[in-house]
């Protein structure tokens, strides 16, 4: 992955920098109820990566999921992987689900890791944005999350690794 992705250690305070273009592919959702989030990434994730071997497509990066809004009770977003050529055409999952391709945005933006289980994600969230407007930046959609550390069976969720970035407003350098 190229810089910022895949840092090999986890950003303990918010960083701003500019990101490429990176090509992905994706499940994407409108109105998504978030309750359903785990069925929506296990049916994605479990299957995705085998598909686009298949496809002869290599992944590049761990599984994401990048919101164009923020999430209530329903979200639009997209899970999936990021990937070292674009996708052309529809891929369809064991699970039913349809893989397109799409992008995470090229630009400036705001990145800190989270250590821990996915139930401290939304605190974590909280004070990355709060961190963000005290430097004075302005956040901007996409936003997006790699769960750099795989979850496993038995694994202590403490160990867990989640990337946070966000686009950030343009400014003139």
């Amino acid at each position: 992955m190229p810089p910022p992705y895949g840092a090999p250690e986890p950003a303990v305070e918010c960083q701003v920098t500019r990101a490429p273009e990176v090509p992905t592919a994706v499940v994407s959702r409108t109105e998504f109820p978030m309750h359903e989030m785990a069925s929506l990434m296990d049916g994605t994730f479990s299957h995705l990566a085998a598909a686009l071997e298949e496809a002869g497509i290599s992944v590049i990066g761990p599984a994401f999921a990048l919101h164009h809004r923020a999430p209530v009770s329903t979200a639009d977003l997209e899970v999936g992987f990021p990937i070292d050529a674009p996708l052309s055409g529809t891929l369809t999952l064991p699970s039913g689900f349809e893989v397109t391709g799409s992008v995470l945005p090229a630009g400036r933006v705001g990145w800190t890791s989270h250590i821990g289980g996915y139930g401290g994600l939304a605190e974590k969230w909280g004070a990355f944005t709060e961190g963000i407007g005290e430097s004075e930046e302005q956040m901007t959609f996409p936003f997006w999350e790699f769960y750099v550390t795989p979850p496993s069976p038995g694994m202590n969720p403490a160990t867990l690794r989640t990337d946070l970035f966000t686009l950030l407003e343009p400014r003139e350098d």
